[in-house]
């Protein structure tokens, strides 16, 4: 019992020092970044992925043993850590609590021993497996508390001295309120609580549901936990604001920063899979807006590593790597989401991979050194002068991913060794650094410079496709196979080879072999590529180029590279076109397509292509289209009816509503409820099939959505006040794939909108 003397022992004497107006740390907030812990990203284990709604002491602790017997806690992953569901939830009136206003654990789940509370027999159990123990919690006091007016532990204060009655997030429960941390007592309430948790022997905490206001939550639990005397990792989550990352550094070991990457996807619940590629993706922009705020003390976090149960992680064996190599080279807490009792065996040898964890383990964060609609490469210098390198291919085709030993900061050499950390394969480089890579997969590179050529190294070469410029309709191109040696000897016997679909022509004129290619040449050759027309929004013609060559006496290497062309139509007057993401459209007769990029269409994001009406919706205005189907999206894409008083403003134009679907969340109607030009409200009804048909009508300045599976029966999605709307507004459909770097497609027909009375809209 020493453990759980000294933390509360801890927390009350913090109570007493706050409640006099000092802290227990010399006058001085705590900060997490010299609270011992954070040193590194961590890497563990979290039961939300999988196990998520109904974590049990059986579980987490079978989870634990898989962790310890799988050889994963060898390999640092220490963190086992309980995420929501561990407490009692009676229902929307928040979590239930005890005398001093604390969640109560559910008895049920977490069964007590004598008076041993049963979070901490289970972290008793974890950590007689040489483990550490993380828990979860949510800002603010419960609704429960503030009705019972709990004590205060050690204060003459009560619950409704300090509660508030602002909601906070609890995203499962509900029923939390807001803590006025001016008023006696709010701190020392909090850290009555992190005693307790300290008391179970808890060493990672994760705060739920946390936004910009909740910063002065974040310092009360920074300073709380700190005054428990424990070394305790605190976690921040999620979709933290970048504008307040200093403060995320200051206060905490962690960060989420954006939403879950578990896609919510299974069928009838079911935790599998547990994500997407799209999930993944989004993640790019996320490393490098990041890069500068992570380091030694709290690191950016990117949510949880879904690789160890084969094709229900959701994820391509090629995906999972791409996912491992780029949380790593951002130096991201490596927790895993994954069912460790039924590990996939291939899975657990890349998670066991110690060259590509050394790449977490060094707490830097890598910059981006490039990215294209197809490819990103990041690196990192690493303190011996090394540089790591991803090479990431984010389209659907195999292809040349490239960059430079000067882009990377290294110095001039004479040769360049290429350590591949996935296969640990060894290639030189004269100083460009190129590779053949699968679709959504990764190279990863260690390089380093050499005074002679690398010993036993056979030269880096690659094969890429170079598509000159044309306009999207044309039906004839221009490409370029290029087959280059990067390295500093020759290689030999040479060729390459073109295909394309039934129906396409491709002729070139120039040799398509070569005897020898020197270190630093290239053998090249253009084609003229010719694909028949189709009636097609958009028409994709797929392409792969072929190589082959020898080095030395070995056999024949072969490389691949792909591409897709897409041929569209033009889209014409009276519609026009916008886009504030990557985004083409096309139009044949009356249906109209878009594909589209885009994070999102809510909130601060306004990512969309959008093909409209300028000045078309009016008060009495009725918009219909038919939807007839969305493609390679993630599940809350939107696609539908947009409307704004000017839709080329997307970050400031107010009078903004969006009527759309879902692939697997229905139909929303969204709307900026205050005016600030984003979307910040919203409706939902139904399940979204396809064709669908949405219904927009304007009265004044209300709007009511419906959505139709028949084209005849019309279902209220909902009716909304938008006081912003002008008397004239664009009106247009819209999509975003809500996945950055991910394009989605949605095909539409029969767009109309009434015309104002006595004229032509």
């Amino acid at each position: 019992m020493r453990r759980r003397i000294r933390g509360v022992l801890a927390a009350f004497t913090g109570a007493v020092l706050l409640t006099m107006g000092v802290t227990a740390g010399g006058g001085q907030p705590a900060r997490a970044d010299d609270n011992g812990v954070g040193l590194k990203p961590v890497l563990g284990w979290s039961s939300w992925s999988f196990v998520r709604r109904n974590p049990t002491a059986a579980t987490i602790e079978a989870q634990a043993k898989a962790l310890k017997d799988s050889g994963l806690a060898r390999h640092g992953f220490v963190y086992a850590n309980v995420d929501d569901f561990w407490y009692q939830c009676p229902g929307s009136q928040g979590p239930d609590v005890d005398q001093y206003g604390r969640w109560v654990t559910d008895p049920a789940k977490f069964p007590p021993r004598g008076a041993e509370n049963g979070i901490q027999v289970v972290a008793d159990y974890i950590h007689s497996l040489g483990l550490k123990f993380g828990l979860y919690v949510t800002p603010g006091i419960s609704q429960q508390a503030v009705a019972k007016n709990t004590e205060i532990q050690g204060t003459p204060y009560h619950a409704r001295d300090i509660a508030t009655t602002t909601t906070e997030n609890n995203y499962n429960c509900g029923g939390m309120v807001g803590i006025d941390y001016t008023r006696p007592g709010a701190q020392t309430f909090v850290d009555s609580w992190a005693g307790q948790f300290a008391g179970w022997g808890i060493d990672y905490l994760k705060i739920d549901g946390v936004g910009t206001p909740d910063e002065q939550d974040v310092q009360a639990w920074s300073d709380a936990l700190h005054h428990t005397g424990r070394p305790i990792h605190l976690e921040l989550s999620n979709n933290l604001d970048i504008n307040h990352a200093a403060t995320w550094k200051k206060l905490s070991n962690g960060w989420r920063t954006g939403g879950d990457v578990e896609c919510y996807c299974g069928p009838d619940g079911s935790s599998y899979p547990l994500t997407t590629w799209a999930s993944v993706a989004s993640r790019f922009d996320q490393v490098a807006a990041w890069a500068p705020y992570g380091g030694p003390g709290g690191y950016n976090d990117y949510d949880s590593l879904e690789i160890g149960n084969g094709t229900d992680n959701g994820l391509t064996p090629d995906e999972r790597r791409t996912q491992m190599s780029l949380w790593s080279l951002a130096a991201s807490p490596l927790i895993l989401g994954t069912d460790l009792t039924h590990l996939d065996p291939a899975d657990l040898a890349l998670l066991k991979n110690t060259d590509v964890l050394a790449v977490d383990q060094d707490g830097i964060d890598a910059q981006r050194i490039s990215s294209d609609p197809n490819s990103q490469v990041f690196a990192k210098t690493e303190p011996d002068g090394d540089a790591v390198v991803g090479l990431f291919n984010t389209g659907s085709a195999p292809r040349e991913v490239a960059t430079s030993t000067a882009a990377l900061g290294l110095p001039k050499a004479r040769d360049y060794a290429l350590r591949d950390l996935w296969n640990h394969g060894l290639t030189e480089s004269a100083g460009r650094i190129a590779a053949n890579v699968p679709p959504h997969g990764v190279v990863l590179y260690r390089v380093h410079g050499t005074r002679h050529p690398v010993a036993g190294a056979a030269p880096d070469v690659s094969l890429a496709l170079n598509w000159a410029p044309a306009p999207s309709d044309s039906t004839t191109r221009t490409v370029t196979a290029v087959l280059s040696d990067n390295g500093s000897r020759p290689v030999t016997d040479a060729a390459l080879t073109l295909t394309g679909p039934s129906g396409t022509k491709i002729t070139t004129h120039q040799a398509t072999r070569a005897r020898t290619i020197r270190g630093g040449g290239a053998l090249r050759a253009t084609y003229s590529v010719s694909v028949p027309p189709s009636a097609k929004l958009f028409a994709s013609s797929d392409f792969q180029a072929t190589a082959s060559y020898r080095f030395r006496s070995a056999g024949r290497t072969h490389l691949g590279a792909g591409d897709t062309i897409t041929v569209n139509h033009q889209v014409t007057a009276p519609y026009r076109t916008f886009a504030s993401t990557t985004a083409s459209f096309s139009q044949s007769g009356s249906r109209l397509g878009i594909r589209a990029q885009g994070a999102d269409l809510y909130n601060g994001t306004n990512e969309y292509g959008t093909v409209y009406l300028p000045g078309a919706e009016h008060d009495g205005s009725v918009t219909t289209v038919k939807l007839d189907s969305q493609s390679d999206t993630d599940v809350w894409a939107k696609a539908g009816i947009m409307v704004r008083n000017d839709i080329t403003q997307p970050d400031t134009s107010p009078g903004y509503l969006a009527l759309v679907a879902t692939p697997a969340n229905g139909y929303l109607l969204d709307w900026d409820s205050d005016g600030n030009g984003t979307l910040d409200s919203q409706d939902s009804a139904g399940t979204a099939a396809y064709p669908s048909w949405l219904k927009l009508v304007r009265d004044g300045t209300t709007y009511s959505g419906y959505y139709s599976t028949d084209g005849t029966t019309w279902n209220l999605v909902g009716t909304v006040s938008v006081p912003t709307a002008a008397a004239t507004q664009d009106v247009g459909l819209t999509q975003t794939s809500h996945a950055s770097g991910t394009t989605g497609e949605a095909d539409f027909d029969t767009f109309t909108t009434t015309p104002p009375t006595g004229g032509a809209g």
